[in-house]
């Protein structure tokens, strides 16, 4: 078995999803169920015994203390984290207390538990920590894409409160001898993904005849990952990757903001044509965000060098079935369009 937290959000529900797909072991799925976590996602394992769901959180010592002892799990894989940037700049106190507070709460209850174990279970144990590309600050045009070396720079309260995380996982390793692996992720997208990132925001604002928003030029450049590329990595470190090392996954697949959305709007007036016209009328600039990153770009070759990994897809291929997949999921968006969710976007861009 093992223990995945963070499992009923984007991308922790399609790793869930995947691993199930692929492998009988059990899926022991530890989340909170806030905003972004959402049970739907995993409406097709209703029944299935190889899934069990923990409503809970990571800072519950004693919760978790309890679900390591009763279940043995031989890895954690720790997705659980508040991820989005403008949410932390509005609010950056859950950022702390969840990607901060919350990994050193886990760390601690499973180093506890890894040394109560012995012989290939204790050699067998790890611990996966999900981290993102965002650690390493921003890129000028011509800088080459980040490596695993490259220093932290962390720009954003999400962030730096995500590179916190990272040099706890690497301290717990170094100084108490835990098996970890970090894996650093460029921008996700798919199936799944809640209506406030900008693919699926996209998505659903064109659907509805709403304004597109695009912050400042729309240039800032993004390496885009499909998730399910993502979960394929994850499991490949997971299985092979060496103790204490990083490995970053990347789509090699660079692409500025603006040119996301209007390809978006293509695939939309292709599959979903709107009688008013071209769904790039809608595209609206708005006020950029505070400190926001020029560019990200993730070097993959370590992982590819030593595990043999690269995305099976390219962008036209992984936003094709994304848009695809919004399209025949209107039900799923409908239910995650809660209160708190319109006022969230309220909030986010009335003002900009």
């Amino acid at each position: 078995m093992i223990l995945v937290t963070g499992g009923a959000g984007f991308i922790g529900s399609n790793f869930v999803l995947d691993w199930l797909a692929q492998s009988d072991e059990p899926v022991l799925n530890l989340d909170a169920l806030t905003y972004a976590g959402n049970l739907a996602n995993l409406a097709s394992l209703q029944g299935d015994a190889r899934h069990t769901f923990v409503h809970g959180d990571i800072c519950n010592r004693e919760l978790i203390d309890q679900l390591l002892a009763t279940h043995r799990p031989r890895a954690i894989v720790h997705f659980a984290a508040e991820s989005h940037v403008d949410r932390s700049i509005h609010g950056p106190g859950a950022f702390m207390k969840t990607n901060v507070d919350g990994t050193f709460t886990l760390l601690e209850a499973a180093r506890a538990y890894w040394q109560g174990l012995e012989g290939e279970a204790k050699a067998g144990f790890r611990f996966h920590h999900v981290s993102t590309d965002e650690v390493y600050g921003s890129l000028k045009p011509t800088d080459p894409p980040f490596a695993e070396t490259n220093p932290y720079e962390p720009n954003s309260p999400y962030s730096a409160s995500k590179a916190a995380s990272d040099h706890l996982v690497r301290a717990w390793h170094h100084t108490y001898g835990l098996p970890v692996v970090t894996t650093n992720c460029s921008n996700n997208y798919g199936p799944y993904h809640f209506p406030e990132k900008l693919i699926p925001l996209m998505i659903v604002n064109a659907l509805a005849g709403k304004p597109l928003p695009v912050y400042g030029d729309g240039q800032q450049i993004r390496d885009w990952l499909y998730v399910k590329d993502h979960c394929s990595g994850i499991r490949a470190v997971l299985a092979g990757g060496r103790l204490g090392e990083t490995y970053n996954i990347g789509g090699w697949n660079e692409q500025a903001n603006i040119d996301i959305v209007k390809i978006v709007c293509s695939l939309l007036d292709e599959l979903r044509p709107d009688a008013a016209g071209p769904y790039s009328r809608l595209i609206t600039y708005v006020t950029d965000r505070p400190g926001h990153d020029r560019r990200y770009a993730i070097d993959a070759r370590k992982i590819e060098q030593e595990l043999g990994w690269r995305p099976a897809e390219t962008f036209q291929t992984g936003i094709r079935k994304t848009v695809e997949w919004y399209l025949a999921n209107e039900a799923w968006v409908a239910e995650v369009q809660s209160g708190a969710y319109k006022d969230w976007l309220s909030t986010n861009y009335q003002a900009r």
